[in-house]
């Protein structure tokens, strides 16, 4: 059975986004969010000056170390290692396809981050139609909980009439995805029951898990909206679902709307904790399509036109637990060095996880150089280890992508990498 992609939030714990510490902390050598970031994002660089990774290493001492520091397990890994100029540091299989296992959030985030921009909040919506029916429609906020379901049972029973009365019969559509849809199809059965493995709605309370993944989310929500319009009140009440592709009228009225958390907080949610619920919701997002193949089309179509190298690249889902996943470490270098030089450059690495500090990097590598020097992603599934992210050096960031599939001490070998390329003198130019 395929292992948790990384420990989630307990649900004791709720709300998921809204208690999250964005931990906007400054690091060394790493852009800076300002205080008002709308205001002060620079505009977009011409495409034609951004620095592209290049295919050739330039640091012989630095790919010397870090072959060294793989030993006799090279072949069962890849690494990749650049700076802020694009150049190559280090490669080792870095065009070999690997199991990225989380390290696959890096791409949603940055396609949602580009796409939807820095506060831009899933909605949940509910509507009076011109028949008197009511629909809820959502987009799938990971933060949705029985406060706002009774606000929502009872702004529907104030709808039906000016004396405040509830209406004798409440007619309420929910528009959700038919349950084929609920789970990409290549995640394990087993990882279903679990939290981590919930399924994708775009109504779902609690993210649809509890201790344990709500294997009929539908169904739980209809249960319980029954009951909070029945104990508010509600004579008799009328629940149906209803395709989320089922137009709303012109003339329907928006009754009310609850946001979720801004884009920048579901980032930290998806990269910092490793929470597979968000990072599926943005990708579908993103793509503006609920449709995975559509959704997985959309964001290879948005990694090629970025110019990064697709060679062996496959997109299977948004957060990595299928292990249909392929990337390379080198793809994972330039994507990283992309987002580098984007206008929401500072959203991207603030929403990651922070070496001995944060997230779930924060039990590795404590009193060394490299705590608080080190953000990234973390991934792992049985038998894949797989952090990549941005070091700061005193000679300025370094991206870098380190992928095992079969690794025995990937957390040892990871962390003897990542203090080579600390030594920034290793690949200094000769006086």
């Amino acid at each position: 059975m395929v292992m948790m992609s990384q420990p989630q939030t307990p649900r004791a714990q709720r709300p998921l986004v809204r208690v999250l510490a964005l931990g906007l902390a400054l690091v060394p050598g790493l852009p800076v969010l300002a205080a008002d970031p709308l205001a002060r994002l620079p505009g977009s660089p011409a495409a034609a000056g951004l620095p592209r990774l290049q295919s050739q290493v330039s640091c012989p001492a630095l790919q010397q170390r870090v072959q060294s520091s793989l030993g006799s397990e090279a072949r069962v890994w890849s690494v990749s290692v650049a700076d802020g100029s694009g150049r190559l540091l280090a490669d080792v299989n870095g065009l070999q396809p690997r199991v990225p296992a989380s390290n696959q959030k890096l791409l949603s985030t940055a396609f949602a981050l580009d796409r939807l921009g820095p506060d831009y909040r899933l909605t949940t919506r509910l509507w009076r139609l011109s028949d008197g029916t009511l629909r809820l429609t959502g987009e799938g906020d990971p933060d949705l909980a029985m406060p706002q379901l009774q606000r929502f049972a009872k702004l529907a029973l104030g709808s039906g009439g000016a004396d405040g009365t509830p209406p004798s019969l409440v007619r309420l559509q929910l528009a959700e995805e038919p349950p084929q849809a609920w789970w990409p199809q290549g995640w394990h059965p087993g990882d279903r029951a679990y939290a981590y493995g919930a399924p994708i709605t775009r109504l779902a309370l609690t993210s649809n898990a509890i201790d344990m993944a709500v294997s009929n989310p539908t169904s739980r929500l209809r249960t319980l909206l029954n009951r909070e319009l029945v104990r508010q009140g509600g004579k008799a009440v009328e629940l149906s679902v209803v395709s989320p592709q089922t137009p709303i009228a012109r003339d329907a009225v928006l009754i009310h709307e609850e946001p979720s958390a801004p884009m920048h907080n579901l980032l930290s949610l998806a990269n910092t904790e490793s929470h597979n619920f968000t990072a599926e919701v943005l990708l579908r997002q993103a793509s503006g399509s609920w449709d995975l193949a559509v959704s997985r089309q959309a964001e290879m179509q948005w990694l090629a036109e970025q110019g990064l190298p697709l060679q062996g690249v496959r997109v299977a889902d948004g957060s990595g637990l299928d292990r249909a996943n392929r990337l390379t470490s080198r793809f994972l270098a330039s994507l990283l060095l992309t987002m580098g030089q984007h206008p929401y450059a500072g959203y991207y690495l603030a929403s990651m996880a922070v070496a001995g500090q944060r997230g779930t990097l924060r039990n590795l590598y404590k009193g060394t150089s490299l705590e608080g020097r080190f953000r990234g992603k973390t991934g792992t599934l049985t038998g894949v280890r797989s952090i990549s992210g941005v070091l700061s050096t005193s000679d300025g960031p370094r991206y870098v992508s380190l992928i095992s599939n079969g690794a025995g001490a990937p957390n040892t070998t990871i962390g003897a990498v990542l203090r080579q390329v600390q030594n920034v003198s290793l690949c200094q130019p000769p006086a």
